[in-house]
Parts: C-alpha cells; sequence; structure tokens
C-alpha cells in the first residue's frame, strides 16, 4: 500500500452490502463451500452480516463541505493501474471501485462492496463473486460480469507488474449469469488469492480503451465509486466531485464514509513550500514525518490559538519504518560484507538524539513492533524446519534472536565499530591508504551516492556522510525534487536511497512484489533492493499457503529473519505513533482504526448532521 498502505489494495475502505445469510453448499470439486457476506484472510469476519456501520466511522456525520489535500510530487496521468507516467493515487477507492472492501479494523478481512456475497470452498480452489444488481458506474450503466471479465484480462495482461502477478493465477474464469463471475484458481497453491481478487479494481467495458490503455491519460475516468473527477490542471491540482447518484450512498459500509461534497487534491513541488501552504490554510491536513517540524515547526499564529490542531494515532499494524536502502543491482553493494560495514558505521544514536530528540526506536526486520517481527525472538521449531534447506544463508544469531543492531556510543567516534567495519571492508578487497578506503585490485576510491528528496532524508544522508569519512568512504549526497526522485526510484536508477514499506498485519502476494526474485528486475515494482534470494521467495510462498495463524506468523516471521540475513538495507528508525496536523474545520471520528487514519471517515465543521441533511 503511501503513506496510505500497499499499492494494490489502493485506498481500501469501502462499503459491504447488507448481504444475505450465509449460503453452504458444495463446490464442484466436492468441497464445502460458503457464500457469505464478507471473507477472511484467517478466521472469521468481525462483522455480522447485519452491521449498521463499522466502528471506525461516525453514522452521523454530517455531508458537505470541502477537503483540500496538499500532495508532494506532480502527476501526469489519471491513470494509476499502469507503470508509466506518475498518477493521482486517488483514483482509486474515491472514483474506481472494487468487488469487495477492506475492514480497517482487520488484519485482512474483506467485506461486499460491488459484490454482494464472496463464495470459496475450504481448499479455496476457486471464488465467485455475486453483484449487487444495484451497482451502477458514474455514467449510469450497470456493473456486470463481463467488466469484470474484462477488467481481469486488461490488467493481467496490460496493468503494473503485480496485477500482472497475481491475475495470471487464475486458471480460468466465467460468468455463470449477468451478475456472477467465478475465478478456477486451481493450481495457484495461495489461498490470499480469493482476496486478492476481490480487491481487484473494476473497470468499464464500455469506457475502456483496451489499445490505449497503457499510455498516461489525463482524461476523467469513468468509475462506481462515490466521486467522479470534475477538474484537472495538470501537474497541480485535481477537484472530485461527489456523485449525487452514486450507487452505494446507503450502504451499511458507507455510513459515516465519503462526506464531503468536494475533495480538492492540490500538488507541491517541494516540502517547505507545501508545509508554508499548509501554515497559510492552503490545504486542510498534513501528515507530519518529520520529527523535527513536529516538535518546534508547529509554533505558528493558527497551531498556538488552537485553530490548527495536532493529534497522534498509535495504529495497530506494524510499524513504518525508514530504511537506506542498497542498490545490490551496484557491483559495489554486490558483497554482503560491504553492506554489513556499512550497517555498522551509522551512527543511530547520535542521530537520533541530535536530530530526532530521542522520538524513534530502531529495530531490524521489516515487521517492528507487532507480533510478526523476527527481531530479538528465537526461531521457533517451524521457524527451523522452514528455514531448514536454507540454514547455510541464515546466520546462527538471527536464527537464535541474539542479532542486535549496532550500538554506538553516540560521540560519533566510536572506534570499536569502526574496526569491525574496516575488517569487513578488508575482507571484502577493501584498504585504507591513507585516509582514502580503495579497492585493493583497481585502487579506485570506495564511493557512491546518496539520493534524496526532503530535508529529513538529507540531514540523515550527511550524517551518515561524515559516519562513513572515518572509514576512508566520500559518497556524495545528491538532492532532487520529488518527481525526479520517484522516477530514478521505479527505474532503480540510484545507489542508495531512504525508504519505508508499510506493512499489514497480513502480509500477502505484495511481498513477492517489496523483495521477490521475480521483481528485482521487473521496473516498477519495490524491490528497491534487487534481492533475489531463494529462502525469501520460499518464505513468501510458505505464508501464502498457510491455512491457520498458527503456521502464518512462523511462515513471516522466517521471511523476516531471511531480510535481516540479507542485509539489503541499514535500518534507520520506527514509528510507534502517526502525526496529524489538521486545520479546526475538519472534524474526525472519535475512534482510529486499526490502519490508523482514515480521511474519508472525516467531515466539515458546521455542516449539518447526516439525519437532518436527509
Amino acid at each position: 500500500m503511501f503513506m496510505f498502505q500497499r499499492l494494490l489494495e489502493g485506498f481500501g475502505v469501502r462499503f459491504c452490502v447488507l448481504a444475505l445469510a450465509a449460503v453452504t453448499g458444495v463446490s464442484a470439486g466436492g468441497a464445502r463451500a460458503e457464500e457469505a457476506h464478507a471473507i477472511a484472510m484467517h478466521g472469521k469476519p468481525a462483522m455480522p452480516a447485519d452491521f449498521t456501520h463499522m466502528p471506525y466511522a461516525n453514522p452521523d456525520a454530517p455531508k458537505g463541505g470541502r477537503l483540500t489535500w496538499g500532495i508532494l510530487g506532480t502527476f501526469d496521468s489519471l491513470n494509476p493501474f499502469i507503470v508509466r507516467g506518475l498518477a493521482v493515487q486517488q483514483m482509486r477507492s474515491y472514483v474506481v471501485e472494487s468487488l469487495l472492501a477492506r475492514g480497517n479494523d482487520e488484519p485482512f478481512t474483506l467485506y461486499g462492496l460491488l459484490a454482494r456475497t464472496v463464495e470459496t470452498d475450504d481448499e479455496r480452489s476457486f471464488v465467485t463473486f455475486r453483484l449487487d444488481p444495484r451497482a451502477r458506474f458514474s455514467d449510469g450503466k450497470p456493473v456486470l460480469a463481463e467488466d469484470v471479465l474484462f477488467s481481469w484480462q486488461l490488467l493481467r495482461d496490460h496493468g503494473r507488474p503485480n496485477h500482472r502477478q497475481y491475475y495470471a493465477k487464475v486458471a480460468k474464469a466465467t460468468a455463470p449469469d449477468p451478475l456472477t463471475v467465478r475465478f478456477d484458481l486451481t493450481g495457484a497453491n495461495d489461498r490470499e488469492l480469493p482476496l486478492i481478487l476481490g480487491l481487484m479494481p473494476v473497470l468499464p467495458k464500455h469506457a475502456v480503451d483496451v489499445a490505449a490503455f497503457e499510455e498516461t491519460t489525463l482524461a476523467a475516468p469513468v468509475g462506481s465509486g462515490p466521486y467522479r473527477v470534475t477538474a484537472v490542471k495538470p501537474g497541480a491540482s485535481v477537484t472530485l466531485t461527489r456523485n449525487p447518484d452514486y450507487w452505494g450512498r446507503d450502504l451499511a459500509i458507507n455510513r459515516g464514509l465519503y462526506n464531503f461534497d468536494e475533495i480538492r487534491l492540490d500538488y507541491f513541488r517541494e516540502a517547505n513550500g507545501q508545509f508554508e501552504a499548509f501554515k497559510r490554510g492552503l490545504y486542510d491536513f498534513r501528515i507530519e514525518h518529520e520529527p523535527l517540524r513536529w516538535h518546534d515547526g508547529y509554533d505558528f499564529p493558527a497551531a498556538r490559538s488552537g485553530e490548527v490542531i495536532r493529534d497522534t494515532a498509535k495504529p495497530g499494524v506494524p510499524q513504518p519504518s525508514e530504511f537506506l536502502v542498497f542498490n545490490t543491482r551496484r557491483p559495489i553493494f554486490a558483497d554482503i560484507r560491504v553492506r554489513q560495514a556499512l550497517t555498522l558505521l551509522f551512527d543511530f544514536e547520535l542521530v537520533n538524539r541530535n536530530y530526532f530528540f530521542g522520538l524513534y526506536s530502531r529495530a531490524a526486520g521489516y515487521f517492528a513492533g507487532s507480533d510478526l517481527s523476527a527481531y530479538g525472538r528465537p526461531a521457533d521449531a517451524r521457524e527451523r524446519e522452514l528455514l531448514k534447506p536454507f540454514a547455510a544463508r541464515i546466520p546462527p544469531d538471527i536464527m537464535d534472536g541474539s542479532y542486535r543492531l549496532p550500538v554506538t556510543d553516540g560521540s560519533g567516534r566510536d572506534r570499536t565499530t569502526l574496526r569491525a567495519a574496516l575488517k569487513l571492508l578488508s575482507e571484502a578487497g577493501y584498504d585504507l591508504d591513507g585516509t582514502v578506503l580503495r579497492n585493493r585490485a583497481t585502487k579506485a576510491p570506495f564511493t557512491f551516492e546518496i539520493m534524496v528528496t526532503t530535508r529529513d532524508q538529507e540531514r540523515i544522508a550527511l550524517a551518515f556522510q561524515r559516519d562513513l569519512k572515518r572509514a576512508g568512504i566520500e559518497p556524495t549526497v545528491r538532492s532532487v525534487d520529488s518527481v525526479q526522485f520517484d522516477q530514478r526510484r521505479l527505474a532503480y536508477e540510484f545507489d542508495m536511497i531512504q525508504n519505508r514499506w508499510d506493512q499489514s498485519l497480513s502480509p500477502g502476494n505484495e511481498q513477492y512484489f517489496y523483495w521477490g526474485s521475480a521483481a528485482a528486475d521487473n521496473p516498477g515494482t519495490r524491490n528497491y533492493m534487487g534481492a533475489r534470494d531463494p529462502a525469501v521467495d520460499a518464505m513468501i510462498a510458505a505464508l501464502l499457503e498457510a491455512r491457520e495463524h498458527t503456521d502464518f506468523v512462523p511462515a513471516v516471521r522466517a521471511l523476516d529473519r531471511a531480510l535481516i540475513a540479507g542485509f539489503y538495507t541499514i535500518p534507520l528508525f520506527n514509528v510507534s505513533e502517526q502525526w496529524i496536523a489538521r486545520w479546526n474545520r475538519i472534524e474526525r471520528p472519535k475512534a482510529t482504526s486499526l490502519s490508523g487514519y482514515l480521511p474519508e471517515t472525516w467531515w466539515a465543521k458546521g455542516q449539518p448532521q447526516a439525519h437532518q441533511a436527509k
């Protein structure tokens, strides 16, 4: 999923139907099947079929007003389903809907959206979706099974790499009737696939030009969601207006959601200018990522008077973690000993104290702060069994949980870590020549580029540059605008960048997209480090095959160990809270979802209550 969850989920929250009571039956293969209002990856859905609203939404939230977003970057396309271009991600869910919608208080449960019900068997060898006959696209045409099949084929053949990978696993797709779609998943060995298909965006067959689909476009898409695109200023802003004829406005999961009559997306090329615009009230809220700014940057009149409110939220998902990412496609980072040495040289204690006011913690691994994390936890019998074929690749201290990230004395001159780093670099073929570290064979100096795009990233990179200089390494820090940063990151045209991978409590197919071998040389994936590790691939397969939570957790922890053992990144810090600043003209529910803040549940202050508006 940014900052708004993984890419395949897009913006997640949608609506759930008042589904029929579950109907049990038998699949073609003889296995027990169940038609229900929802489907969970593990266990049972939390919400019953007759629920009235989600617990993180205010069902009486008033309608009306405008929400203005301030987004760093630019755009040249309204199609977020292709690799080409910089797309407006809010097209997902606000304009284009899926068959099912994510329940944001659960690890991975989907409720009916365009599909009234979902049916699968215990083996998950097939999945059948029955569409809501009320569902309509914004042009008034009904959403039919042929649109679902069209979307599946279109995204399988022309969509983003994750779409092509996921949807190619379907063995056969059919439409038994105009409102029913069945996907045969025989041989996929992927228990998440029914949910992945449930999150598939549904596009209108009658309004999509297949020949031009992979080209960037600023033409307003036709979708079935609550909003329509009504104005576009290329690269600068997009306006979404509520569709008064939105077919799903009275559904239970929509109660308290999508409350603004208009949503305006304003883009800013530069981070400091973006913040100054917020201080002037030019947009309504910002998610703060810079501790320095959160600590002392909100001492301006509107914040002092209470016109700007600062909220903190503590989601229940793994803590977002920032990393310095090695591009192992580059020869200089191909040797794991080099990556280990540079990890030793990063002085977290100094950076956290001087730059972050001690607000951050730090953990190795990619599921920090959750039960899925392997860091500091010994491998259980199931993990050891999964990793047995790859035992030589996983160091004993990572297996037994004793491995810890290096801890310095915080002086910026820790000699213990420096000696250990130089020893590893010598083993990898690099020696100090005076004050310059050189390749023993070629005599070339050890140098590389750290690409950054924000002030905070630049501060960290410059601090790391000073750390590395003690070992004779002289990296350059290159600051680029957000557009160039995204373009180079997607094309893997960098040596080192700062990045974060947001994780859920139910990691699945997207893990292939993050660090699977097949994604390493496929532009547009999130395998920025270029990981190609059979142990990683095998652990992702294991977590997808897990039937029970007791099998799933060890598989994810085993994946975490394999990734830690690869030293693909230098962990920088973990974020335990979400920092949200908003002008007091915007209100939000008291309850926070498991996944954190949800702008779709907010409303404009001073509007009449929903029941009065009716």
